[in-house]
């Protein structure tokens, strides 16, 4: 499809499946560490994660699995194998991601992340992948009561710029995140990674394109 855009005063990005090719890292690890501890495991409960924050994700699993289920070792175990992955420099820039953000400094639009992932992790994997310096402001997981789809860390990740809501694009894409900036009544458009858009974001009119380019040629058109 070809993407119309108004010129935004802010662009706010999701950062996990968005800017940084990590979901499918993160997936991998959390089933290395359920096969480790033995726990139980699917892809379908490991697909509901995503684009979501630390603590809906571990009340998801107790949910699916039931109260007894080892959170704390798999929440452990998982810590281990992706900090050494992002330490390794194993978790690479989207396509694209480095262009659009640079294209958007050009033009004088400024930019933050809005993430479910915690500060610490956030900062880590955005330096590693050379992104940090590039935002003007960040807004995590664990700076919000509300995780996504809730619209507060969207809404805080433009009061930190600087810039109403209603002014900010916002790029997503999990489902969650997408109904999160709806919700904070952003312009939006969805680059879908290892989700499609839930039936929901297509009936709101979200834009849904395939990659970053897209996006960079809109707003360069």
């Amino acid at each position: 499809m070809v993407l119309h855009l108004q010129r935004p005063q802010a662009v706010i990005f999701d950062m996990d499946g968005l800017l940084l090719d990590s979901e499918r890292v993160a997936l991998a690890f959390f089933a290395q560490a359920a096969e480790e501890l033995g726990a139980a495991w699917s892809e379908e409960i490991g697909l509901s994660m995503v684009g979501l924050n630390s603590r809906d994700s571990d009340a998801l699993l107790l949910q699916a699995f039931g109260p007894a289920y080892p959170l704390a070792s798999l929440r452990e175990r998982f810590g281990d194998l992706y900090e050494a992955a992002i330490h390794a420099g194993a978790i690479p820039a989207k396509p694209f991601a480095h262009e659009l953000i640079d294209t958007l400094g050009a033009m004088r639009i400024p930019c933050a992340v809005a993430t479910s992932t915690r500060r610490f992790r956030a900062e880590a994997k955005l330096a590693r992948a050379r992104l940090l310096p590039c935002f003007g402001a960040l807004a995590c997981g664990d700076e919000v009561m509300r995780g996504k789809p809730a619209p507060d860390i969207f809404e805080l990740a433009a009061a930190r710029l600087g810039v109403e809501p209603v002014n900010c694009l916002a790029l997503e894409d999990s489902n969650a995140g997408v109904r999160a900036a709806v919700s904070a009544n952003m312009q939006v458009v969805m680059v879908p990674d290892l989700l499609k858009p839930a039936a929901d974001i297509r009936r709101y009119g979200v834009p849904c394109v395939e990659s970053l380019k897209d996006v960079l040629l809109a707003l360069m058109d």
